[in-house]
């Protein structure tokens, strides 16, 4: 029932505003807001009005001028795949390699779960320290999936609406050790925590501009950015009784951080930042790590980078693995990079360099998988060594 309810209630090549087919230019052409909510030309048109002024994402409320919308890739690298005949989905996915996930280091797809009309557009996945769960925040009605380890889907919650505890825009997710969700909100720029069974146990709207990436520390602390302030957060809190202890600045004049990891070990935290564009170019990323006493230990921008490898880098998702080593995803080469230790950094090592879309988010469960979330085909791939 409720698959086939979320199938029919959308469909990923169509406007979610006006319901007409994408196409790959003119008015149907699909346009990225800001805020990551897609819409087509027309429609952005027809929000900004006569003056061109400023639009609200018809999703998420957000606010944005017509001059900050984007092309959304993954859609147009589909439409391409699809080609005039409009094909079936499914082998337009299978044709762009979903299949061949090959990689140097022995990794090998073991499993691939979601897909359009269980996961919309997905943005963020963590695993559960204890329970090899894993949990993914999307755009549907229910914004938290919940996965067991074999990958069938054990719970949706986190409801789309305005009760104080719903999910307006999920932007990132963590689970901490003893097994609370952890959702920031860019819709009413907010922190919330859920205990496994789905019920609100905490919302944290203290002070934030736009709470984006977390992740939890082998204490059950969480680790947050706000990409609008550019800092980044340690937050303390009871979940079981749902009382935040306390929620303090570690860390100032960062430039929009996004993503950000902490080290399980050592307790390093590495951050994406996103530099603003010079020029026509669309910008560029900026990996950084700080040891757990807020002191900078490495950093890494896309333009260092391309003096150790050839093309482009964006970093999308970041991850350490269990040996401290820090990976990215990087959108440009479709791949999952290793920059190696905080010490050795950075070396460069392509981890899966096939089948991947758009990848934006990633993380290791308890027994060294390595979770990629693909939003290119809504999809959750699951890595793990032969």
């Amino acid at each position: 029932g409720m698959a086939a309810e979320d199938e029919a209630e959308l469909s990923l090549l169509e406007c979610r505003v006006c319901f007409e087919p994408y196409g790959p230019d003119g008015q149907r052409r699909p346009l990225n807001l800001p805020c990551g909510h897609v819409l087509c030309r027309g429609c952005v048109g027809a929000l900004a009005g006569a003056e061109r002024q400023r639009l609200e994402c018809p999703f998420c409320r957000r606010l944005c001028g017509p001059a900050e919308t984007s092309d959304c890739r993954p859609l147009l690298q589909l439409l391409e795949l699809l080609g005039p005949a409009g094909g079936g989905l499914a082998s337009a996915l299978g044709r762009s390699g979903g299949g061949a996930a090959a990689a140097p280091a022995g990794l090998g797809l073991r499993l691939c779960l979601g897909g359009w009309g269980s996961l919309v557009n997905p943005t963020g996945v963590a695993a559960c320290p204890g329970s090899g769960r894993l949990a993914v925040a999307h755009d549907g009605k229910k914004r938290i999936h919940v996965f067991g380890p074999s990958g069938f889907c054990l719970r949706r919650f986190g409801e789309r609406g305005d009760a104080s505890n719903d999910i307006k825009y999920p932007l990132d997710v963590t689970v901490t050790s003893d097994g609370h969700v952890v959702v920031t909100d860019g819709g009413d720029c907010s922190v919330k925590a859920f205990d496994f069974e789905g019920r609100g146990v905490l919302a944290v709207r203290e002070g934030f501009s736009l709470p984006w990436g977390l992740d939890a520390t082998a204490k059950s602390e969480v680790i947050l950015t706000d990409s609008e302030a550019g800092a980044l957060y340690r937050l303390a809190a009871d979940f079981q009784r749902g009382e935040l202890k306390k929620c303090q600045m570690i860390r100032s004049r960062l430039v929009s951080p996004r993503a950000v990891a902490v080290c399980q070990t050592s307790g390093a935290v590495v951050v994406i930042e996103h530099l603003k564009a010079r020029g026509p170019s669309k910008g560029s990323t900026r990996v950084t790590i700080f040891s757990a006493e807020m002191d900078l230990i490495g950093q890494m921008d896309s333009f260092g980078l391309n003096l150790v490898f050839p093309s482009r880098i964006y970093a999308t998702a970041v991850a350490f693995d269990k040996e401290g080593r820090v990976m990215v995803t990087d959108v440009c080469s479709q791949a999952v990079i290793c920059l190696g230790k905080p010490e050795e950094f950075p070396i460069f090592n392509p981890l899966i360099s096939h089948g991947l879309s758009y990848p934006v988010g990633l993380t290791y469960t308890a027994n060294n998988s390595l979770v990629v979330l693909d939003s290119g085909d809504h999809s959750v791939k699951v890595y793990s060594s032969a």
